[in-house]
C-alpha cells in the first residue's frame, strides 16, 4: 500500500482538520480528502468523523494511526539505512584470502579504505585459495583473493598482482652466506612447507619437480608468520611470498633472509574473485574498485 496515504492519515490526525493538514503537506484539500477516502476504502472502515469544523478519529482510526506510525517509521528507517550504505556511511565487506593476502596485502588496503569510510566494517576470512573459492561461490563471502587458476566457472576473476615465491633461510644457515644458490644445492635440505593441497604449495612442488630438486618437507603450516618463525628457530628453509619478504615486519626482524636461487623461478598471479552474475554490495563494490 502507498505510504503516502498513511502519511496523510497521520497529518490529519495531528492537525485535527483537513484544511491545516493539507496546508502542512502542500496539497489541496480535495486531494487530501481523496487520499483519506482511498485509505478508508482499502481498510474497509471509516477513520474520521466530523466534529464541529474539524475531524476526530474513530476507534478504527486510532488503531490505523498507531499502526500507521510504525509502518512509516520502519519505512523511513529502511530508507535511511539504504542511503547510509549507498553513501558508504555504513556497510560490510566480506572478503577472504590466503595467508599472504590477509597478512600482507589487505591490511594496508583496508586501512586506507576505512580512513575514507570509517563506518564500513570488514569481515575477513583466512583460508586457502580453494576454500575461499568455495566460500565466494556459496556467497559466504562477496570477495576473495586467490591464486590463479581457479577451479570453477561460476566466478568472475580480476588479476590483482603478480607475486614471486622466494626461498628464505635463517641468517645463520650455511646457504645464507652465499650470494646465489644453485637449485641443485637444495636437494636434501629440510623444508617448512605450506599446507598440502594449497594452491601455493602446488606451485612450489611443481617448480621443484621441474628443477629435479627433492627437499625434505619436515613441517606443514598455513600461517606465513609461523613459517618464518620455524625457519628462524629450526634451521629449515621455506618458500614464501615476496610480498611477505618485503613487509616492514620482515625487514625489521632481520632474523630470516631471502636467498637468490639459480635455476628456480616460482611466480603466481593473485586475482580478486566474486560470484558471477551476482551484484556486490555498495561497500564491497567500492572496496573492489579501490584495489585497482
Amino acid at each position: 500500500m502507498d505510504l503516502t496515504l498513511f502519511r496523510s492519515l497521520l497529518a490529519v490526525a495531528e492537525h485535527g482538520a483537513i484544511t491545516e493538514a493539507a496546508s502542512a503537506l502542500g496539497v489541496s484539500q480535495s486531494a487530501l480528502s481523496r487520499r483519506i477516502d482511498q485509505l478508508e476504502e482499502a481498510l474497509g472502515a471509516p477513520l474520521f468523523e466530523r466534529v464541529g469544523r474539524g475531524v476526530a478519529l474513530t476507534a478504527i482510526g486510532r488503531i490505523a494511526v498507531d499502526e500507521g506510525k510504525l509502518l512509516v517509521q520502519r519505512y523511513d528507517r529502511l530508507k535511511s539505512r539504504i542511503h547510509e550504505h549507498l553513501r558508504l556511511d555504513a556497510g560490510v565487506v566480506r572478503i577472504g584470502g590466503g595467508a599472504t593476502a590477509v597478512g600482507f596485502l589487505l591490511p594496508g588496503a583496508i586501512a586506507a579504505f576505512r580512513k575514507q569510510h570509517p563506518g564500513v566494517v570488514f569481515q575477513v576470512k583466512e583460508a586457502g585459495s580453494r576454500e575461499i573459492e568455495t566460500a565466494v561461490g556459496s556467497e559466504e563471502l562477496e570477495l576473495g583473493i586467490v591464486t590463479l587458476p581457479t577451479r570453477t566457472r561460476e566466478l568472475d576473476e580480476r588479476p590483482l598482482a603478480r607475486d614471486r615465491i622466494v626461498l628464505v633461510a635463517s641468517k645463520d644457515h650455511p646457504l645464507a652466506r652465499r650470494q646465489r644458490v644453485d637449485a641443485r644445492a637444495l636437494s636434501g635440505q629440510n623444508l617448512v612447507g605450506f599446507e598440502a593441497g594449497s594452491a601455493v604449495r602446488w606451485l612450489i612442488d611443481g617448480a621443484l619437480r621441474e628443477a629435479q630438486v627433492e627437499m625434505n618437507v619436515v613441517m606443514e603450516l598455513r600461517s606465513v608468520a609461523a613459517i618464518l618463525q620455524m625457519v628462524e628457530t629450526t634451521g629449515s628453509l621455506a618458500f614464501v611470498s615476496e610480498l611477505s619478504v618485503q613487509s616492514e615486519q620482515f625487514q625489521r626482524s632481520g632474523a630470516v633472509v631471502p636467498l637468490l636461487v639459480r635455476g628456480l623461478e616460482i611466480q603466481r598471479e593473485l586475482a580478486l574473485i566474486s560470484k558471477r552474475g551476482r551484484s556486490l554490495s555498495p561497500a564491497a563494490r567500492a572496496f573492489s574498485d579501490s584495489l585497482g
